[in-house]
């Protein structure tokens, strides 16, 4: 009999994931994606000096959360495209491209193994679209056309797997 130090490890793998989006009036909407990029936050690193100090001492600054883009094959479901389509509206009618409140929503990256359940959830706080892309038009091409939206955020979160 051999002695276990330790746990063993469980790496996630990158099956699939869905989004789930908070629709505003029309309820929620979900959608498949085959593409997400990372998710990042930056904590910047203050330094100051007191008094001749040699080392400086250090603390957390501001955070910067990276853009987040979703790619998937194109489908006739028109809810991103509409949402950032309102975005786009209120930023024209408003003449100088403020974005009202009511138009960020919250939304769920869910992360699935292969069987369907859930790995993680990652919440994802007053998201809005500034980028579609209705992809690579090319008849001569074999691909799928694949579109993409482009979505900035205040913050993120892993939330809990209820057990």
């Amino acid at each position: 009999m051999g002695i276990v130090i330790g746990q063993a490890r469980t790496f996630m793998k990158k099956f699939a994931f869905r989004i789930e989006l908070d629709g505003g009036a029309g309820g929620p909407v979900y959608a498949g994606f085959s593409k997400c990029s990372e998710l990042s936050v930056e904590v910047a690193n203050v330094q100051y000096w007191e008094g001749g100090g040699l080392i400086p001492n250090k603390s957390p600054g501001r955070l910067t959360f990276a853009d987040v883009t979703l790619e998937r094959g194109a489908t006739v479901d028109r809810a991103l495209y509409d949402w950032l389509n309102e975005v786009v509206s209120l930023a024209a009618g408003s003449g100088i491209g403020l974005t009202d409140p009511a138009y960020k929503r919250n939304l769920d990256i869910v992360q699935l193994d292969r069987d369907g359940a859930v790995q993680r959830r990652w919440s994802i706080y007053n998201a809005w679209p500034t980028k579609f892309v209705a992809g690579e038009w090319d008849a001569n091409a074999d691909e799928v056309l694949i579109e993409s939206v482009t979505l900035t955020y205040d913050y993120f979160e892993l939330s809990p797997l209820a057990r």
